[in-house]
């Protein structure tokens, strides 16, 4: 087991492949900007993001960067390319290519898991329910790749949890990590998250430089900051010292699991679905959003606070009452700002996202220091 709690570069280079898969999953619900769309979109998401998990929780066990595990490494990042090059048509006609494509993502994935076992029994018998689970969830995938419509995204739907289900129900206690590594690892993949939807005012604004397509822009650029405030002022560094306080074994992997693994995606998803409505709103300013994209606008930002307030409440918790609050006022606001150009229900969500950390910020000004300068400053140990 590595020991190591920093994130290496080849790290940092196989989520680069993510970059693009997520950048695709946006790309298929502005394409297709309907209920089914996004829906499609949200589920190849939940694929992708399952596979990334696993090489999370991999490399806590291995070096990425040490002998044959290198080069297994760069075969993986083949595979999920090939497989984020097929997600626009996911559900057309590169079904079978993705699902082949990032079926040999997962099971280079297992291989890895199962070298790295090897006198570990406890770590074994966890990765042979893995396999398990995994084997069925692909299956259902090419499967599904070869039917269309509603069947085909029961189908999705079934492989997700059959899939994400199965450490769940087998248990966690054989599984290793290391948790600063991990903690550093998905805060690493909310930022490559929060950078969608920096791309998004980019290709929603089509180089069309005007005074509303200006200040969408910089809209835009104040709810991605409020996203990343949200997340790394406070929040990032608390569960890091929850996760590495935890009772090794199966206390800090159900915590990890849950916070990390489960939790994360409800993050992710939600900063997706916030970027598609930002490219949908910086496309044409002046126009009202039409349902979905306000949905996804408003919706996504309510999902992502939702996200943390559940993150919380599975380490510390208590209740974020001021982002439930939130949320709550966010998901009430979509039917209104269907009535309002898209420009100003942008500049409507990046106001309150600023209300809110400047509410934050003044009211545990004291708690948020002492995290910031006290807690930040402690090591963390294993």
């Amino acid at each position: 087991m590595r020991e190591e709690e920093r994130v290496t570069p080849l790290e940092l280079f196989f989520d680069l492949v993510f970059v693009l898969a997520v950048t695709q999953c946006t790309a298929l619900m502005a394409h297709d900007p309907t209920w089914g769309g996004v829906g499609r979109g949200l589920l190849v998401l939940a694929v992708l993001w399952w596979c990334w998990v696993g090489y999370a929780w991999l490399t806590s066990v291995v070096d990425p960067e040490e002998g044959a595990v290198r080069i297994a490494m760069f075969a993986s990042m083949a595979a999920l390319l090939v497989a984020a090059l097929a997600v626009p048509h996911a559900f057309g006609n590169t079904a079978l290519v993705f699902a082949i494509a990032y079926g040999a993502a997962r099971v280079g994935q297992i291989a890895l898991f199962l070298l790295a076992s090897r006198g570990r029994a406890g770590l074994r018998d966890s990765v042979l329910g893995l396999a398990v689970s995994t084997f069925i969830g692909l299956t259902l995938l090419v499967i599904a790749s070869q039917l269309n419509g509603t069947a085909q995204g029961a189908l999705w739907g079934l492989a997700i949890v059959i899939d994400v289900a199965g450490p769940y129900f087998r248990g966690v206690e054989g599984w290793q990590l290391v948790p600063g590594h991990f903690a550093e690892r998905h805060g690493l993949i909310v930022m490559i998250a929060i950078g969608e939807s920096i791309v998004a005012i980019g290709s929603g604004a089509h180089a069309h430089i005007s005074a509303g397509v200006v200040t969408g822009a910089v809209a835009g650029i104040v709810v991605a900051a409020a996203m990343w405030w949200l997340y790394f002022d406070v929040v990032a560094i608390v569960a890091a010292r929850h996760l590495a306080n935890a009772k090794p074994g199966r206390e800090q992997n159900s915590m990890a699991r849950d916070s990390y693994s489960y939790l994360h995606f409800g993050m992710v998803a939600g900063i997706i679905l916030l970027a598609f409505g930002i490219k949908t709103t910086l496309a044409d300013v002046g126009k009202e959003l039409h349902t979905v994209p306000a949905a996804a606008l408003f919706g996504g930002a309510a999902v992502y606070l939702l996200a943390h307030i559940a993150f919380r409440l599975r380490n510390v918790h208590t209740l974020n009452k001021q982002r439930l609050a939130m949320a709550i006022l966010l998901l009430a606001l979509i039917p209104a700002v269907q009535a309002v150009p898209a420009i100003a229900a942008l500049c409507a969500l990046a106001v309150l996202f600023a209300a809110l950390i400047a509410y934050e910020a003044i009211r545990f000004s004291e708690a948020r220091d002492r995290v910031r300068h006290e807690l930040a400053r402690q090591p963390i140990t294993d």
